[in-house]
């Protein structure tokens, strides 16, 4: 039965489903210069800055467009042209964070793992003890490619500890995982308002250390991510630089309020978690099989190894989930087939229980039998 009658449930790392009231903010037009409009923006840094307990130490710095145009404006400014960048990757965002340092001209190493093998704090030493020329570390906290997890506290230990600065692209972990900036040291740390936040997507934001952005003048090739620019423009104006997405910011400090009322960082987590216990449960019973281990895997984003079974195709299943009212993500890896199913949104275990009944009915349907991934199947993407 198809449910295009309503908005189907997203089951992807953003943009995500949202609240109706998160929605409904989106609905009165606001003037970019208006007093009004700037007061939603520095209520919208206020509370981000509480939620890592930054308020001391840190700025936010809202930026417009996707979270990856943050992610470059932090890289682009905070790292001197004359800065050695090291990358440490296990999916495609690390890969991303390379590339586009890389693009802007920053020395580039990097340090790739499996994907479904984390980074370790003895990796770390091991390569900052080895090559004293690099000044900047550069990490994904929760890499969307898988869902893994990688240890944020015991890195930024590490790069404290050798003297480096340390870039957190913390894009589907921020509000959901706890970071606290009080404790865990930290240069940026960067995420995006259609995440753990359940806000629509098109506004990234930067939490920078104040003594270092303050130092940044002129380091970024680019007007529009200066993210130095960006900061002490709004400090002194109020206003944001160009055009904001007035809808996007507004809706998303409503989704902020939600967060709050809901119980903040652990609450929100706590959600997830039993969104995420009731997806592995319910696919287990129909046969699928998930990509990491536990103990590695971010209650954020779950990839599935897709069904052996000759009627399977990825684009048939989807479809016929989506009009059951349920969107699910492509798998993003590259020697092992899969899909991936968010757990993140404005929504809870009876949403998670309705999906895996959705992709039950989908299963049979198609006429798939063989589920579970034949003996010898590779747990993990080949190195």
């Amino acid at each position: 039965m198809s449910l295009y009658s309503r908005d189907p449930i997203l089951l992807t790392p953003g943009p995500l489903t949202t609240s109706l009231a998160t929605k409904a903010a989106m609905l009165r037009d606001w003037g970019s210069w208006d007093a009004a409009f700037n007061a939603v923006t520095a209520d919208m840094r206020r509370k981000l800055l509480a939620i890592v307990h930054g308020q001391e130490t840190h700025v936010c710095v809202p930026m417009q467009g996707s979270g990856t145009f943050s992610v470059e404006a932090a890289v682009n400014t905070l790292v001197p042209r004359g800065g050695h960048v090291l990358v440490l990757i296990n999916g495609a965002y690390g890969t991303r964070m390379a590339k586009l340092t890389r693009m802007m001209g920053r020395k580039t190493t990097t340090f790739e793992t499996a994907e479904d093998v984390p980074t370790t704090p003895q990796d770390v030493d091991r390569l900052l003890a080895a090559d004293a020329t690099i000044t900047h570390v550069g990490l994904i906290h929760c890499e969307t490619s898988t869902g893994i997890l990688n240890p944020l506290p015991e890195i930024a230990a590490m790069v404290k500890k050798h003297g480096r600065s340390l870039i957190v692209d913390a894009m589907s972990s921020f509000a959901a995982i706890a970071i606290d900036a009080r404790t865990m040291p930290f240069d940026a740390l960067i995420a995006a308002s259609g995440k753990c936040v359940e806000g629509p997507p098109g506004m990234g934001f930067v939490f920078a250390r104040r003594t270092v952005l303050e130092r940044c003048a002129g380091h970024s090739t680019s007007l529009s991510l200066d993210l130095h620019d960006q900061w002490t423009y709004m400090e002194k104006t109020t206003q944001w630089r160009y055009t904001p997405p007035t809808h996007v910011v507004v809706a998303f400090n409503a989704a902020l309020d939600q967060l709050l009322a809901e119980g903040g960082q652990p609450a929100r987590l706590a959600r997830y978690t039993a969104n995420c216990r009731t997806l592995v449960d319910g696919m287990a019973e129909l046969g699928f099989r998930v990509f990491l281990k536990p103990e590695i895997q971010a209650p954020i984003i779950l990839t599935f190894h897709a069904p052996p079974d000759p009627a399977y195709t990825f684009k048939a299943f989807y479809e016929r989930v989506r009009d059951k009212g349920f969107v699910l993500y492509p798998g993003k890896l590259t020697q092992v087939e899969t899909f991936r199913v968010g757990c993140i949104g404005a929504i809870g275990p009876d949403e998670m229980r309705h999906a895996v009944n959705a992709v039950g009915d989908t299963l049979a349907e198609m006429g798939i039998r063989q589920v579970t991934p034949k003996a010898g199947t590779p747990a993990r993407a080949a190195a």
